[in-house]
């Protein structure tokens, strides 16, 4: 037999119950360290992919369950957009609004003295049009051209109006107006760009 196996049969029992629990403890250690440690990481992982998964399919669940009022927003916002083109031209029908409004002033009895174009002036993402007007008529033919202009689909703005030359003609009162006509039109991606790289310069 092993000297060494000899020696331990030897030991007092108190000794050899000592040996024994230390043997243990060693192999449970071992056991913890290179078996149980590993395969509990590796659950602590997958528990926390299995949460932020979980999380995900929630924010998801949110996101899809909120689907049909984004859709109505949504929907909502292209109705207010179309509204909004319709109350703002694009240069290409700034001709034509102002032609129309010629002719409301012509059709309401007026006589256009002067129809200037003024620069634009460009703001965030439109563009102010504004046309000094001088027309002449009666009080009547001026109300019903600014009440014409004020019920065209397209947005126009009448300001700075002043009645000059009152007079009295064949029991009419006839008067020269001057006014600032300002209608609006929606700035193009390249116009905004270019206006932004003006205003760094």
């Amino acid at each position: 037999m092993d000297p060494q196996v000899e020696k331990l049969l030897k030991l007092p029992t108190k000794q050899k119950i000592l040996l024994f629990v230390l043997f243990m403890i060693l192999e449970a250690t071992a056991l913890v360290w290179f078996l149980y440690r590993p395969v509990y990481q590796e659950h602590e992982s997958l528990k926390a992919d299995l949460t932020k998964l979980q999380n995900e399919i929630e924010e998801k669940n949110r996101i899809v369950a909120n689907l049909p009022r984004l859709q109505q927003e949504y929907d909502q916002l292209n109705r207010e957009l179309v509204q909004a083109l319709t109350e703002l031209p694009n240069s290409k029908e700034i001709p034509s609004l102002l032609t129309s409004i010629t002719t409301l002033g012509k059709s309401s009895g007026l006589d256009f003295l002067s129809f200037k174009p003024k620069s634009e002036v460009s703001k965030d993402f439109y563009a102010e049009v504004p046309v000094e007007i001088t027309v002449s008529g009666s009080f009547y033919s001026v109300a019903n051209f600014f009440a014409a202009v004020s019920n065209l689909p397209r947005i126009v703005n009448i300001t700075n109006v002043a009645f000059t030359d009152v007079k009295s003609v064949n029991n009419r009162i006839l008067t020269k107006v001057n006014c600032l006509a300002t209608t609006f039109r929606f700035l193009d991606k390249k116009e905004i760009k270019n206006d932004s790289k003006t205003v760094k310069k």
